[in-house]
């Protein structure tokens, strides 16, 4: 029993959003003390910014945009959104209009913002730039053909008319919202090849999750009413997900609203640790009393006595450390499926003009893209970012272009195993092959992996609900995040599961509200702020 004047320390895995999110909310909301572990050398996690010789990475793309009236204060809670000196921004949310005047006289506020950017992504297909989201205009019918756009609202039609009614499969999703020309043409091969696997192998669950009430019909609507929308403010609320046009994002990268926050959990009492790793969990009965933690820095084990514990770890390696005696329960945990990820980071002199869309290109050739989505089927990257297009303080020389070759594997495959060198010439022989660059063109690369990126929905996923029915009789776990839930969130989301773990651990609730998030389709669409 702590003394009266020891805190009671909750034991935080993970310094990505969802574990840094949930230790500042116990500072600011109680007297609780957090320890926040991670094995990497920054905070971050898949959030993090790394950078090589000036140049900043995003891995993945964050934008800095949420349906939650309650992430987007708290975003802004920590970084102010930069405007003109003497010059308020006006920001659109909680279905009111907001002034913001950052605080000019603190040194190195000029640095310490958040950037309003304009959002353009766009399908590469065919050797030619396609809208994303798909926009019925004169550059998708041209590009095209009428004949296959035809062929497209013949199909979409008829998806209509006959859906598959037992919607078991991502196929199933996407052929009732697309139809099965559409599916095929634009969703089919880029989904394949981010997951490794059939469209039919992957649950439903996922398009439910990342497309949510996304259609053809909707979009149609929203190319209507674009002449007529007002383009000052950030938050677009009655706006699906894939379609928000505009977003918030840290002047150098989303990894430095990440470290701030580690700098004021470390300000207000907490403790953040990195190279540090859980290596064990110490159980009494229902309830974990202990974290066994070792510091990769000398290799000594320490044992971190808990009244919580929060966990954003991968759910096998979470069950694993629970040693649970149902050992199909066990099996099906450790068989959870991952998707891994590598980025190579291509320093460019100059792009070509490609895909007949070179008037909004910069004089080097470089596209006005956040991002890209690659469907050309003869090449396996999945997506190019642009970094300079996110800030321009992610490039350390603004006559250059700074890339990100996105690529899904698994980890230990050939893309994985490659050498650095050899996978930087064969991303550089990937961009060339489609006519965007020249490899003569190219400057410097680095390489950066990450192992269990993305948390797939297929194979054992089907038995997970058992999984999740044997964590919620660990009375003070807490599973939050995207690795901790098996599921694939965006940050604003763990960030929600994070506050609903805070909730539940203040009021001694039970965890219901941590699984909901991210769970209906309608979740984006809600108007109500969490606490």
């Amino acid at each position: 029993m702590n003394r009266p004047h020891e805190r009671e320390i909750v034991v935080i895995a993970g310094a990505g959003p969802a574990g840094l999110t949930a230790a500042l909310e116990l500072l600011r909301r109680s007297d609780l003390q957090p320890i926040v572990l991670d094995y990497d050398s920054q905070v971050g996690g898949i959030s993090k910014t790394i950078e090589y010789r000036g140049n900043r990475m995003d891995l993945g793309g964050h934008r800095f945009f949420s349906k939650s009236d309650w992430v987007m204060r708290w975003w802004q809670s920590i970084l102010p959104v930069a405007s003109d000196p003497g010059e308020p921004l006006r920001i659109a949310y909680q279905s009111a209009a907001r002034e913001f005047t950052p605080d000019r006289t603190a040194p190195g506020a000029e640095d310490r913002v958040l950037l309003v950017r304009e959002r353009l992504s766009r399908i590469f297909y065919r050797r030619r730039f396609f809208d994303y989201p798909l926009k019925l205009n004169a550059n998708t019918l041209r590009s095209l053909g009428l004949a296959e756009t035809l062929r497209v609202g013949v199909s979409y039609a008829q998806a209509q008319a006959f859906p598959r009614r037992d919607e078991r499969s991502l196929e199933d999703f996407f052929v009732n919202r697309f139809g099965d020309r559409l599916y095929r043409t634009f969703f089919k091969d880029y989904t394949e090849k981010v997951w490794g696997v059939s469209c039919r192998e992957i649950s439903a669950e996922w398009g439910a999750q990342r497309v949510k009430g996304l259609s053809i019909g909707k979009a149609v609507a929203h190319a209507l009413r674009q002449p007529f929308r007002h383009r000052a403010g950030t938050a677009q609320k009655d706006t699906e997900t894939s379609l928000i046009e505009r977003f918030l994002y840290p002047k150098f990268g989303p990894g430095q609203m990440w470290e701030e926050v580690a700098r004021q959990i470390a300000a207000q009492g907490g403790r953040v640790l990195l190279r540090h790793r859980v290596v064990g969990l110490q159980r009494d009965g229902a309830r974990i009393t202990a974290v066994d933690v070792r510091n990769d820095a000398d290799g000594s084990v320490e044992r971190f006595p808990c009244a919580h514990f929060i966990s954003t770890m991968p759910v096998r390696d979470l069950v694993a450390m629970l040693e649970p005696s149902d050992e199909s329960l066990r099996r099906v945990a450790a068989h959870l499926p991952y998707r891994d990820f590598m980025t190579a980071g291509l320093l460019l002199r100059r792009m070509r003009t490609t895909g007949r869309s070179s008037d909004r290109r910069a004089a080097n050739g470089m596209p006005p893209d956040n991002w890209i989505y690659i469907q050309e089927p003869d090449v396996k990257i999945g997506r190019l970012q642009v970094f300079n297009n996110w800030s321009p303080a992610m490039v350390a020389d603004p006559a250059t272009i700074w890339l990100g070759l996105e690529y899904f594997c698994d980890e230990g495959d050939a893309l994985w195993s490659m050498p650095n060198a050899a996978f930087l010439d064969f991303a550089a022989a990937e961009l060339e092959k489609i006519g965007m660059i020249d490899r003569a063109d190219v400057l410097d690369g680095t390489v950066v992996r990450v192992p269990k990126a993305y948390p797939a929905y297929f194979g054992e996923y089907r038995e997970f609900a058992r999984v999740r029915a044997f964590l919620d009789t660990v009375s003070n776990l807490y599973p939050i995040g995207r690795n901790g839930m098996h599921r694939y969130n965006n940050q604003d989301h763990s960030m929600l599961a994070a506050n609903a773990a805070v909730d539940a651990i203040l009021t001694l609730g039970d965890k219901t509200a941590i699984w909901q998030i991210n769970a209906e389709d309608d979740y984006h669409e809600e108007r109500s702020s969490p606490r």
